[in-house]
């Protein structure tokens, strides 16, 4: 198994769409990229911590290739928007992709190439992994969780 950490927004959106692609085997929300060892919701959220609400995905290389993760996370948000995605806003919400080694890195930076090339503007963000922080269990599949409520009641 193999491990890629993105930032695009609002993480439980991000991990309803990761949880869902082939060759997941699982996904968890948190946080990365700031500077407070274990943050809160509420201390992430007040843009004081650095972080962005991040989703950790482990993922099956037999099934899934990182390039088909990349994909999915340019195809699940707005790279174009600097700390924002729709009403969203703040550096909490901004774009990152936490590379775990070399070809991580360069793959991502060759797609953001690629989709700049093609007019596409990306203020995506590729920095190294250092540190994630699940979220607190109740943001764990937070969108499942919801869906089946409305369906149930």
């Amino acid at each position: 198994m193999q491990v890629a950490t993105f930032a695009g927004g609002c993480f439980w959106r991000m991990q309803s769409i990761f949880s869902r692609v082939p060759g997941v085997v699982g996904t968890v929300v948190g946080y990365a990229g700031g500077h407070v060892a274990n943050p809160t919701y509420h201390q992430v959220r007040s843009g004081t911590t650095g972080h962005a609400e991040t989703v950790q995905v482990t993922y099956d290389p037999n099934y899934v290739s990182y390039a088909t993760l990349l994909q999915t996370f340019f195809s699940s948000h707005d790279s174009s928007q600097l700390n924002r995605q729709g009403n969203d806003v703040g550096t909490n919400y901004r774009s990152l992709i936490f590379y775990h080694d070399g070809s991580q890195a360069q793959q991502a930076i060759d797609y953001i190439n690629y989709l700049r090339s093609t007019g596409v503007p990306v203020v995506t963000q590729v920095i190294p992994y250092q540190a994630f922080y699940p979220a607190e269990s109740y943001h764990q599949f937070f969108e499942a969780r919801q869906h089946l409520y409305q369906r149930t009641y």
